[in-house]
């Protein structure tokens, strides 16, 4: 019996080789806080690519200099941004993979100096700063911020982009009724709290026609935060705008202690696929290959994502195909030897 995990996936005329996607995770590595890439990031997403994982996500890239999570974050926010962001994708295509970028912005749980921004005037905890309520024209600039960040994606040679709809980051803010109390056409009602994720949405699918990916908060571990009603309802219509697959993580929204066990999130992705009709991505303490398999094979999520495993091994998908009998290629220069 042939692999599930080894299988191609097929979106929009991008073809991932196998279902390893790369989570993006945050690297805190720009070394002159510019928000450029680093030859840290060269290495580090290129021996990824090297250890045949299907498709890349990069770590979130601040859509605005004010948007990142630290000063160390990558950023998207200028055109200069773009010759490091290229060579990143260069790199790891050259080796076979498939790149993608998520696109951020940290609102409240911004770690840096000077004012930062949110849905609400709501700190994420009493160590933290309270932000400021977004006006009506700061949310603008914003969703037109998202565009330009997806303008420059598209330029820097991205396969994918996935929006960072997840862990208390400003779009999750925004979805939240944890984090959102405002009193206009952004608050209150569900549809109203969709709002400014989809008019971001909007406005990237005028500048991209690549597969589009969201990372959402499936889960908010607050009895008043949102359900997976409201996340089903929050899907379907990505799924109207066109969105091509949700990357289904769980928490962060408000301070919460997480049972964490292997494949926690599963569920979340397998019951938003059943429900909204739509792609999903499972991700969260998937480190086992033949967990991995179970996943694709069941049908419970189209795409596995691995944070850490793969920060442990960047050949995790070699690994994985030995273990699973899957036909895995070797690198090509493993053929220029002397014969």
């Amino acid at each position: 019996m042939s692999s599930a995990l080894f299988t191609p996936y097929t979106i929009k005329n991008v073809t991932f080789p196998n279902r390893i996607v790369m989570s993006p995770m945050c690297m805190y590595s720009c070394e002159a806080m510019d928000g450029k890439a680093t030859n840290f990031h060269f290495t580090h997403y290129t021996s990824r690519a090297v250890g045949r994982t299907g498709l890349i996500i990069t770590e979130a890239a601040a859509v605005t200099e004010q948007g990142r999570i630290s000063p160390q974050d990558l950023g998207i926010w200028s055109d200069d941004h773009i010759e490091g962001l290229q060579k990143i994708v260069q790199l790891s295509q050259e080796q076979g993979a498939k790149v993608g970028i998520q696109l951020a912005h940290a609102g409240r749980k911004a770690v840096l100096d000077g004012p930062i921004i949110a849905p609400s005037a709501i700190p994420f905890s009493d160590k933290m700063k309270t932000p400021e309520e977004m006006t009506l024209e700061q949310i603008k600039e914003t969703i037109v911020s998202f565009k330009e960040g997806a303008r420059r994606a598209k330029k820097a040679g991205f396969d994918v982009i996935e929006l960072h709809g997840a862990h208390g980051y400003l779009i999750n803010e925004f979805l939240s009724p944890l984090t959102n109390n405002r009193e206009d056409e952004y608050g209150g009602s569900t549809q109203n709290r969709y709002r400014f994720l989809k008019e971001i949405i909007s406005e990237v699918n005028d500048v991209w026609d690549g597969p589009l990916f969201v990372r959402i908060s499936a889960e908010e571990y607050h009895e008043e935060g949102n359900t997976m009603e409201d996340f089903v309802y929050f899907s379907s219509e990505m799924k109207k705008q066109g969105v091509d697959l949700i990357d289904c993580s769980t928490g962060g929204v408000v301070p919460a202690s997480i049972d964490a066990f292997p494949g926690y999130q599963v569920k979340h992705a397998e019951q938003i696929r059943n429900e909204a009709k739509i792609s999903t991505g499972a991700v969260g303490l998937i480190t086992h290959p033949l967990q991995a398999e179970e996943i694709i094979h069941n049908n419970r999520a189209d795409l596995v994502l691995l944070a850490r495993e793969l920060l442990r091994n960047p050949y995790w998908a070699r690994t994985a195909a030995a273990e699973l009998g899957a036909d895995l290629e070797a690198p090509k220069q493993y053929e220029r030897g002397w014969n």
